[in-house]
């Protein structure tokens, strides 16, 4: 039976062995609005052939196309043969340019997984990471061996370069930072126990904590953030140009040619960013202490008297540890790095975290240890 509408009409009759369809009139955005749902009734079932009749269709746009391609998907769909005829040579070479895949529906949403699928999953990439991690680890502790063994394989040109960008250019706002922090907590410190005139002990306090913990653990905190992120987001960047698989292909090791010059060269100059930051703190509490009238050999002596020689070297070995477990990092995530500019930045970010992560359960290991050990 005819549907009428303003702008195109379908009929539908039975065949033997399907259905055929005629359409007419214009098949346009409004016309094929009104017929879709009808076309769409017609064309489910239609047996082992579907004919369309489109002779007496005098304009087809967009939507027309989309209209016959969809009828001829569903003939597909239930294993008919599919016949158009009577449309102009216009229309149908445009026809002919798509196939029915171009109208199918969008797949339908996946089911948001459930609580036990998700932590499976997250496990499972965890423990995927963490393997990766330990490959990498030998990888690196092989290369850095044959490095010693052999100095004059190191590109000492680059380890410069990367000891200037990773600690030269990085000593203006370790220096601030350092100089702040010794303010601020010489400052809260000292406002409580000036009640009961201990203003003085403010140098002991600080002493030992910037010395022992502030200072290697700051320094290596922002050292992820500088270094680490860089390290990732270049050797990343390198691995998306594959100008890592083009180092492969001429026989060269990437962790040797790329890794170790970069390691090795801020766990040089860590320790000496560490030391400009603990002096930073001890001035900066020096001038909270002058403020409340104390002399500055006064708080010399509090830091001597209260800070010893293996509370400087315990936290330039920590800073030393921390430099190889944040630049290694950054470095393993930008060999990782596979896909597009995303891919790049997913990695830095992943380098800044995984970094700090390490830091802090690497300094609560120093920690307990430091405590069995006495000192």
């Amino acid at each position: 039976m005819p549907v009428q509408n303003l702008s195109a009409t379908m009929t539908h009759a039975a065949i033997p062995g399907g259905v055929e369809l005629r359409l007419s009139g214009r098949l346009d955005a409004t016309g094929v609005a009104r017929l879709w749902t009808k076309a769409a009734q017609a064309a489910a079932g239609p047996g082992s052939v579907m004919r369309v009749d489109a002779s007496e269709v005098n304009f087809c746009d967009g939507s027309g196309l989309a209209l016959l391609l969809e009828l001829r998907r569903q003939a597909e769909l239930h294993g008919a043969s599919f016949t158009l005829t009577g449309l102009e040579r216009r229309f149908r070479i445009l026809f002919d340019q798509f196939s029915p895949a171009d109208v199918a529906p969008p797949p339908t949403p996946r089911q948001r997984p459930g609580l036990a699928e998700e932590v499976g999953r997250k496990t499972a990439v965890l423990l995927e990471d963490m393997a990766s991690i330990v490959a990498f680890v030998g990888e690196f502790c092989a290369a850095f061996a044959a490095a010693l063994a052999n100095p004059r394989r190191v590109r000492w040109r680059d380890a410069i370069h990367v000891a200037e960008t990773a600690g030269a250019n990085a000593l203006p706002i370790i220096v601030l930072i350092g100089f702040l922090m010794g303010l601020i907590m010489a400052f809260q410190s000292a406002m409580p126990l000036r009640r009961f005139g201990a203003e003085i002990f403010v140098a002991n306090l600080l002493g030992l904590s910037m010395l022992r913990e502030l200072g290697p653990l700051v320094t290596a905190i922002i050292l992820a953030g500088r270094s680490g992120s860089a390290f990732a987001a270049e050797l990343g960047t390198m691995n998306v140009n594959e100008e890592i698989s083009a180092l492969k292909t001429m026989g060269l090791d990437p962790v040797r040619f790329l890794v170790v010059t970069r390691v090795g060269a801020a766990m040089a100059v860590t320790p000496l960013l560490t030391l400009f930051f603990n002096l930073a703190g001890l001035i900066g509490g020096a001038l909270v202490m002058l403020s409340l009238g104390y002399p500055l050999a006064a708080f010399v002596n509090q830091v001597q008297m209260s800070v010893h020689l293996p509370d400087l070297m315990g936290g330039l070995f920590k800073s030393c540890a921390f430099s190889l477990l944040v630049c290694a990092i950054g470095c393993q995530r930008g060999l990782r790095t596979s896909g597009g500019a995303s891919s790049v930045g997913s990695a830095t970010t992943s380098a800044v975290v995984a970094g700090i992560i390490l830091v802090a359960v690497a300094d609560g290991v120093f920690a307990v240890t430091f405590y069995s050990l006495g000192w």
